[in-house]
């Protein structure tokens, strides 16, 4: 390949204006929104911590459950710094622990260890090992005087303890034990180390304490605690191993009804009872060296909560109980914060926040909660607590909601709450706003009777409706103000209502936790509604297959892997019918499909199979479905009585070694403006336009291949199919289909053009167009025929199936890019932009379709004829200019799809993202030639139609008198 200097032509530039800057300035804030999301903090990674030892403020720190590390201002609310860990979505997991006046944080995920700038959230160091993390901590007091941190990993079977230097990034030590233990947490006083594990075998396990020495690792001792059986997993056990000067080792039993506890370094344990009906123990204790030796044990019954303090001797390790908070009603969520010696405890309730000391039972603190309209029930939370006077204290608690909200409480007032829970995200359709249902019944009504009750029937609806004039009429002014002085804005509103240039729309999305969110597209993404998708909880992460929006209806429904489904109104939440999971076989996807009873959700099991279904619900086009052998294949759905038989009509099976990775299709809304494409010489080059296509990427893990398959998912006929060398399998392969061409990226090796034996490696996207024939005024064998049929082959000497014409060119995008998508607009006549999330920049790129187009002439510059058309001279390599992304400066995180819809207006495509983040946008990728733009003067307008007005009649009087005049001299 060759890379020439100048990339794109001047005709390209003069033909792509939305290519030198996707958003204007003043459109920022006005036609995108974005919710920046962090995921529903853990229990155990969250804390206040000072990243300036000198000064007072805090940060909040978390790593949540989709592995993402952030910072948190209190004050408003806004994310400092984030970063996602391992560069993919988690299963929750992980550890984040900080060291008091450190300006350095520690966390853990997978088998990496990092430290990380407090303020500004920079690396300071990365160590990758071999094992699974299974727990973190700090060493506060170390030999000399720095603070260093422990690591706990399980490898093949392999205890493996170390301590890393703090600031270096180095291990200092390593200890390593070859046994079947189950590492569970590695802890420290101010002498010693210790690594608990569970000894013994499935579902009897006894607790063992390996004691290390601090500054070389050796073993000193190894100490058993309690008999065999008395754990039964490692959930039973939970630590208090963050307090140095006393940590603490407890566990419960199988029946929950005693707690035993152990203080690390002694053989014996004590046992204290629990609440009868427990269902849940938490241990809360203070982080600090100076802190006081006490700790909470929070209980938790199915209606209530209740904590007991507990106080540690240092002398004599023994443990006793000094006094309890009383058992409450409903849910409660119990923090710790400690300042020196003295330690807080703060429980915010469904309507108040209480502050205690660990000392005595008297209560510091109480506020009411006041919360608004909804009480929000804490499920678990963390405190600091700031002594103002003598009795005078102050407090703010972050605490996360029963509905994945993430809400900061100051003194019993909320001061900002964050909608963590629409972080995680896997499915989303867009959706109409219903229409009135009074309206609708009415328009049904009046169409189903006849014309004459019609027009009786519309006329007196009309002239009831006139009560509403007097209110549009006095509104009139003050909007015809504000257009003409452009000061009008959209707004915010908690109707819901369409407009007429279709941006009002709302997106439905299901989230890995078992929740639906409403949102209104047309008014920032603000959240209509949010609900559990089911009473009765899941299987998590929940696995949704499909997510389909009947208009019509105004319903959407929602089909899990598990059998469950559920439909939901568009617009309120409310749900319609539902199915708990357990009831219908597993379902590996679902399709929508037409049948003589309306469109509708078809599910498919494993292995492609189809259940039973009655005859007007079967589909009338050809189903695709996967094979149990990996394999594709076309059924058919034909009425036989009550009941409809599955017919398989053809199956596709790659060539051996090859492994299907990438299913894409056309779009359901896909207009054709044109048949042809008009060229340079005034000829048409007809496109082909097989709505019935599908194309299949497959990958070759041996050969390090990958090869594109398109298919006629009626015949199963392979229409054609290309294959490329030195692809890497282990990356994304990712592939679009629109209109008559179809696309796919992937990371694989090029050579260049000037040194054929050189060969490189980069992200790439091979863009294929599909036409009727190679010449132009040719539509190839079919002629001008209205119609034609996949599986009966065409009427000429050499009979066979109908193939396209395809022409094909690679380029070589400057990053990687997945979740490819094309815009969409009403009528197909705008510009088609590819878009595309960029993982490594954060960002949604919009590449206009000119940028890859395959006719590009090779080797030589344009002639007059192809620059009429737009083309420029091939140039393989594509920069992908921050200019082209439509997210401008904005930080998206963690995109798992992106989704496009059209507006009523022809220039505009709504785009929706999904993933960690939620971002909204609107994109003109023809520009905004229908509509006015937002910066579009209508006062000078206004004033100079009023001025030529004006002028006309000062001279209307002045021009009669001159005609009058000129005929008396005649």
């Amino acid at each position: 390949m060759h890379f020439p200097t100048q990339t794109l032509s001047i005709a390209v530039l003069l033909a792509l204006p939305a290519a030198v800057r996707a958003v204007f300035k003043d459109e920022v804030g006005h036609i995108d929104y974005h919710h920046e999301l962090l995921g529903v903090p853990q229990s155990e990674t969250t804390f206040f911590h000072r990243p300036r030892p000198q000064e007072k403020a805090s940060l909040l720190y978390t790593l949540s459950d989709l592995g993402v590390l952030g910072a948190v201002n209190p004050g408003n609310g806004a994310i400092v710094w984030r970063h996602l860990l391992n560069g993919n979505i988690t299963e929750g997991g992980g550890h984040l622990r900080a060291g008091e006046d450190e300006t350095w944080l520690a966390s853990a995920l997978g088998s990496s260890v990092h430290t990380w700038d407090a303020i500004t959230g920079r690396n300071v160091w990365t160590l990758d090992f071999d094992g699974a993390v299974k727990d973190l901590e700090i060493m506060e007091m170390t030999e000399d005087n720095h603070k260093d941190v422990l690591a706990l990993h399980e490898e093949d079977g392999t205890t493996v303890a170390r301590r890393i230097h703090g600031t270096e990034g180095r291990v200092v030590w390593e200890y390593r034990e070859v046994n079947n233990d189950i590492p569970l947490q590695v802890s420290t006083n101010l002498e010693k180390v210790f690594v608990v594990t569970l000894h013994g075998s499935l579902l009897s396990y006894t607790l063992k304490v390996i004691v290390l020495d601090t500054p070389t690792g050796r073993k000193l001792d190894e100490i058993i605690i309690g008999t065999k059986g008395e754990v039964q997993k490692p959930e039973d056990v939970m630590f208090v191993g963050a307090n140095s000067a006393a940590p603490v080792v407890a566990w419960t039993d199988n029946t929950l009804t005693k707690l035993k506890v152990n203080v690390l370094g002694s053989k014996n344990r004590q046992e204290f009872p629990l609440v009868d009906g427990t269902v849940g123990v938490e241990i809360h204790a203070p982080h600090t060296i100076p802190s006081s030796p006490h700790f909470l044990v929070h209980t938790r019954t199915n209606k209530a909560s209740k904590a007991d303090i507990y106080h540690v001797d240092l002398k004599s390790n023994a443990i006793t109980k000094a006094y309890d908070l009383p058992l409450l009603e409903g849910r409660s969520a119990f923090s710790t914060s400690s300042s020196g010696s003295n330690v807080y405890f703060t429980r915010v309730t469904a309507d108040e926040v209480i502050v205690t000391s660990s000392v005595s039972h008297g209560i510091l603190g109480r506020w009411a909660l006041k919360s608004g309209t909804e009480t929000p029930i804490a499920v678990h939370g963390v405190s600091e607590v700031i002594k103002k006077a003598e009795d005078n204290y102050a407090v703010r608690s972050a605490i996360v909601t029963d509905a994945d909200d993430w809400t900061q409480i100051v003194n019993g007032d909320v001061a900002w709450t964050r909608p963590e829970g629409l972080s995680g995200a896997v499915a989303a359709t867009w959706a109409e706003i219903p229409e009135s249902e009074d309206l609708a019944r009415t328009l049904e009504a009046e169409a189903h009777t006849d014309p004459w009750s019609a027009f009786v029937h519309r006329v007196t609806r009309h002239i009831d409706e006139l009560q509403y004039l007097p209110a549009y009429l006095l509104a009139v002014p003050d909007r015809l103000m504000a257009s003409i002085l452009g000061s009008e804005t959209p707004a915010s509103s908690d109707t819901l209502s369409r407009d007429s240039f279709g941006f009002n729309k709302l997106v439905v999305l299901a989230t890995k936790r078992g929740k639906l969110y409403g949102l209104d597209a047309g008014n920032q993404g603000r959240i209509v509604w949010s609900k559990p998708a089911n009473e009765t909880p899941g299987a998590k992460p929940w696995d949704v297959v499909a997510i389909y929006a009947d208009d019509a209806k105004g319903i959407v429904t929602v089909r899990g892997a598990d059998g469950e489904f559920i439909i939901v109104k568009s617009d309120t939440g409310k749900t319609v019918e539902s199915l708990p999971s357990g009831l219908f076989p597993p379902v590996e996807s679902a399709v929508v499909v037409d049948s003589d009873a309306g469109p509708w959700l078809l599910p498919i099991g494993k292995g492609g199979k189809v259940a039973e279904m009655q005859g007007p619900w079967a589909p009338k086009q050809t189903v695709v479905t996967r094979t149990e052998d990996g394999g594709i294949r076309g059924v058919k759905f034909e009425s036989k009585g009550e009941q409809a038989v599955e017919i398989p009509t053809w199956t596709f099976n790659p060539p051996a070694g090859q492994k299907i990775v990438e299913v894409a299709s056309r779009s359901k809304h896909d207009p054709i403006a044109s048949i042809g494409r008009v060229l340079g010489d005034r000829t048409v080059k007809y496109k082909y336009l097989n709505p019935n296509t599908l194309v299949v990427a497959a990958t070759d893990e041996q050969a390090n291949a990958l090869s594109v398959y398109l298919l006629d998912t009626v015949s199963g006929q392979i229409l054609t199919s290309s294959t490329y060398e030195g692809v890497d399998p282990g990356k994304d392969v990712a592939c679009a289909m629109a209109e008559n061409w179809f696309l796919c990226s992937f990371f694989g090796q090029y050579e260049l053009q000037d040194s054929p034996s050189q060969h490189l490696k980069g992200y790439q996207v091979v863009v294929s167009d599909l036409y009727e024939s190679d010449s132009a005024n040719d539509r190839g064998p079919l002629g001008d025929a209205a119609n034609f049929s996949s599986l009966d082959p065409v009427d000429r000497p050499t009979a066979g199936p109908y193939l396209p014409s395809v022409a094909s060119k690679t380029f070589v995008l400057s990053g990687p890019v997945t979740c490819l998508t094309v815009t969409q607009t009403r009528q197909g006549i705008a510009s088609r932009q590819l878009l595309a999330y960029m993982p490594a920049a954060h960002g949604i790129v919009g590449i206009p379709r000119l940028v890859l187009e395959p006719r590009r002439p090779v080797g030589r510059d344009p002639s007059p004829a192809e620059m009429e058309e737009g083309l420029s001279r091939y140039a393989p390599a594509v920069e992908l200019d921050p200019r082209m992304h439509v997210t401008h400066r904005r930080d998206v995180l963690g995109v798992r799809e992106v989704m496009a819809s059209p507006a009523v207006l022809e220039s505009t495509s709504l785009v929706f993202a999904y993933g960690v983040d939620v971002f909204g946008t609107r994109v003109a990728p023809s520009l905004a030639f229908d509509i006015l733009g937002k910066g579009f003067n209508k006062l000078a307008l206004v004033g100079t139609v009023l001025a030529l007005v004006g002028g006309v009649g000062v001279l209307r009087p002045m021009v009669r008198k001159k005609q009058i005049d000129a005929r008396w001299k005649a």
